[in-house]
């Protein structure tokens, strides 16, 4: 059987990813396709149990680290791994590339010792595609200060999400094939017709 796709979405917290995965999915779903959305940290009962942790408990960043990947190793087991090997198409909200962007970029953590934790991980498995929401932050933090009482990630200054921003365009410049950059200034129907349009165009 042919391996489903893997379909990651990234970008600050308040670029309005999961209203677009909502669109995402069911235009996959229409098709006939078999979906599996999830999340990081998250996905299985363990992943969950530890993202409560990481969004509520203040922790040395090497711990922090380390719980995304054992949260993240769990997942790929359990969830993602299985799911392509049957040929349904995962999409996550978030995965490796977020650990990039929030704990080297924002925590500057040593990029080295994550790439190390993704190749010991999940070694040569990469998303098919990294949509990636980009957003300046002043204009996310407006839109999460209407939408939710924010976690422990949310509650960080301006700088630190310039930082993640910036991190997570490094990475999607060095990775132009698997990156697609999308502009979340844009009214969000548009946002949405464009990728309903890309991913159609997806076998």
């Amino acid at each position: 059987m042919e391996r489903g796709r893997f379909i990651t979405f990234e970008g600050i917290d308040g670029a309005g990813k999961s209203t677009q995965i909502d669109v995402i999915e069911k235009a996959l779903r229409d098709r006939g396709i078999e979906v599996i959305r999830t999340r990081e940290p998250g996905g299985t009962p363990l992943s969950e149990t530890i993202r409560r942790e990481l969004l509520s408990v203040d922790m040395d960043p090497a711990t922090e680290t380390l719980l995304f990947f054992a949260s993240r190793a769990e997942h790929l087991a359990q969830v993602i791994r299985p799911a392509l090997a049957r040929g349904a198409w995962v999409l996550s909200d978030r995965f490796t590339d977020a650990t990039y962007a929030y704990q080297v970029g924002g925590r500057g953590f040593p990029a080295e010792k994550v790439e190390s934790l993704e190749a010991w991980t999940h070694g040569d498995l990469q998303p098919d595609c990294t949509v990636l929401f980009d957003l300046p932050p002043e204009v996310a933090a407006e839109r999460l200060a209407r939408a939710r009482q924010a976690d422990r990630f949310e509650q960080e200054d301006c700088e630190f999400f310039t930082r993640v921003r910036n991190a997570y365009l490094t990475r999607a410049h060095q990775q132009p094939h698997r990156f697609m950059i999308v502009d979340s200034t844009q009214d969000k129907e548009v946002v949405s017709a464009h990728l309903r349009e890309v991913f159609s165009q997806w076998q």
